[in-house]
This record gives structure tokens, C-alpha cells and sequence, in this order.
């Protein structure tokens, strides 16, 4: 007699980019890993080696299938696509500042600070939670009973496990827990959620300057 059916989804945060202007680059084109983020890459992929993974997925910018790709090697699968992966849209993409003090140099854009709890400045935390939830559910099904990576950005991770802890979308932006290149596993039993468990292959690592929501 089997014993339950256990599938587990990791979504993998991006190493570091190459970004020496400090550019909030969001969905911008052409950031690409930097060394570092390659070896960071790497090294989740060495962690992930050992897990039965059916499938490797990645948003559709650069650095996360750069992440993606070693991992996908390592298993022998083809590296896919989702676009619900992407990182979340951004009002404040391709400057040098985020929604924080330094937006009050410029009055034009205060109108996009009303509601932090949406937040007012970019994609909702919603629709975020929707799309990635989607995601994960889609590739959960299409494998159960194995292993699926799905590679994204910092955002889009740390509000899927928020929703998926329910726990309330708003948060503040320095204590997520998602460093980069960083592993966050939804463990199901029969397509049931059973934990969220959370680990750093390549150790903690602060936010590299420029990449908020990255």
C-alpha cells in the first residue's frame, strides 16, 4: 500500500544582477546575473540536485532563466516559461530611488504613495498572489508526487508565501525573507498544503542596491 501522495513546489528567488548604476530595473530588458549571481545560481542548483524534479520553470526575464538554467541541466529537463512569473510591475522602474523617502524630491510623483497597503506604485498585491498562485497550482498538478521548480523574483515570491500562509498581502519590504537565490518549498500531501519551509543555499544575502523587488 503507497503511502500519501507528496508534491512540493520551490520557488527560487534569482541571484544577484549586474546592475553598477543602481537602477530600479523591474521588468526592464537586458539585467543579466552578474558573477556573483551566477555562482549563487549554481550553487542552488547543487542544493536542489538531489530532489526528484520533474519539471524547471522560469519567469520570462533574463535572470531568472539564467538561475534557472543550471538547475534545469542538472536534472536533465528543458528549461520552460511561465509569464505569470514575471516581476511585478513598478511606477518607479528605471530610476535610481524606490517608494521610500527619497520620492518626496520629486512632488509629481506623491500621488503614487496614497495606499501603501496596495500598493498605489505598481502591480497589486492581489493580482501578484493570483497569477503566482496560479502558477504554482498549474505545475503542482501537471507533477504530483514530484518536485517542481519555478523560478521568479523577489516579490512575486515572498507574496506567494504570504498568501499561501494567509497571511495579509501589506508588509514591509525589509523583512522579507527572501534572499537571493534563496529556496521557498510549498510541501503538499494529496494537493493538500501541508508546510511552507524556507532555506538559503548560498546564506543570507542582504538586497543588492538597485534590485527592490527584484
Amino acid at each position: 500500500m503507497s503511502g500519501p501522495e507528496v508534491t512540493t513546489v520551490h520557488l527560487v528567488r534569482h541571484g544577484e544582477v549586474f546592475n553598477p548604476s543602481k537602477v530600479l530595473y523591474g521588468r526592464l530588458p537586458g539585467y543579466r546575473l552578474s558573477e556573483t549571481g551566477e555562482r549563487q545560481a549554481k550553487i542552488t542548483a547543487e542544493y536542489l540536485a538531489g530532489f526528484d524534479v520533474a519539471a524547471v520553470v522560469a519567469s520570462p526575464l533574463d535572470r531568472a532563466q539564467q538561475t534557472a538554467t543550471p538547475i534545469a541541466a542538472a536534472h536533465g529537463v528543458p528549461l520552460q516559461v511561465d509569464p505569470r512569473l514575471i516581476e511585478s510591475r513598478n511606477a518607479f522602474e528605471g530610476r535610481t530611488f524606490e517608494a521610500g523617502p527619497a520620492v518626496f524630491r520629486y512632488p509629481a510623483m506623491w500621488k503614487l504613495l496614497r495606499n501603501p497597503l496596495t500598493p498605489s506604485w505598481g502591480e497589486p498585491y492581489t493580482e501578484i498572489a493570483g497569477r503566482m498562485l496560479g502558477s504554482v497550482a498549474e505545475w503542482r498538478d501537471a507533477h504530483r508526487g514530484r518536485h517542481v521548480v519555478l523560478v521568479s523574483h523577489q516579490l512575486p515570491v515572498w507574496i506567494a508565501r504570504r498568501a499561501l500562509e494567509e497571511q495579509h498581502l501589506w508588509h514591509r519590504p525589509d523583512r522579507r525573507q527572501c534572499a537571493l537565490a534563496s529556496v521557498t518549498s510549498a510541501v503538499y500531501v494529496s494537493g493538500e498544503l501541508l508546510r511552507v519551509e524556507y532555506s538559503e543555499p548560498n546564506g543570507p544575502t542582504a538586497n543588492a542596491p538597485g534590485s527592490v523587488g527584484a
